[in-house]
């Protein structure tokens, strides 16, 4: 028997900050909090697609393993050039520091910042 409709359904990332980096991606990125468990030490965000995105302290791990390696990151892809423009200006103007300007990428458009949690992110557009 093979499965024909496997899709991700979930990632479980570990952060610095469950509160500042829940708050970050409800903002920015229109993600809910639809769980906080313990005294703030997991929130479990959904996003507009089903997607879900828990946010765990990283005092939470198990044996004490936080890093990531240093290429690690998530992305958030969209569909043009002006939506990744878009995403940068509002993320310049909400006062995170986004280092980066947006410019080709890996065949595409877009550009890369560290969320709140020490969370390499990507936002990017296919050329």
């Amino acid at each position: 028997m093979s499965v024909t409709n496997i899709k991700l359904n979930h990632v479980n990332l570990s952060v610095t900050d469950v509160v500042a980096s829940s708050e970050f991606f409800e903002r920015h990125f229109n993600f809910k909090c639809t769980d906080i468990k313990g005294n703030n030490m997991l929130a479990v965000m959904e996003g507009k697609d089903g997607f879900i995105l828990v946010l765990m302290a990283d005092t939470f791990n198990r044996n004490g393993n936080n890093n990531y390696p240093d290429a690690f990151h998530i992305g958030f892809l969209v569909d043009s050039y002006e939506q990744v423009a878009e995403v940068y200006d509002r993320l310049k103007e909400a006062g995170v520091n986004v280092s980066q300007s947006p410019g080709p990428l890996r065949g595409g458009y877009g550009f890369y910042f560290n969320a709140p949690g020490n969370i390499l992110t990507e936002v990017t557009c296919l050329a």
